[in-house]
């Protein structure tokens, strides 16, 4: 990791449907992680990862952490809304 790489906040959708929030500097490389189950979140040992759903980037860990924190407060309609804006649909 380059110190100037930027942080991002990510939501996965695991083969079940559930969405998980999480912060990086690499996306890709979380999410091979997670599927792996070696280093990922215990969250997808019940339902293993699908797919990245919502991606934004910050500057820094701190800002990324306070908005992977709100997300996680929302509600499942709240995210769904969240990635549909994402995707522009």
């Amino acid at each position: 990791m380059k110190h100037d790489d930027p942080w991002e906040v990510y939501i996965v959708q695991t083969k079940s449907g559930k969405l998980y929030t999480g912060i990086t500097v690499n996306v890709e490389r979380r999410l091979h992680e997670h599927a792996e189950m070696r280093r990922g979140a215990r969250f997808f040992r019940m339902s293993p990862p699908d797919s990245i759903v919502f991606r934004e980037k910050h500057s820094n860990r701190a800002e990324a952490t306070v908005r992977e924190l709100g997300i996680k407060r929302m509600s499942r309609r709240q995210k769904l809304e969240l990635i549909r804006a994402y995707r522009g649909v």
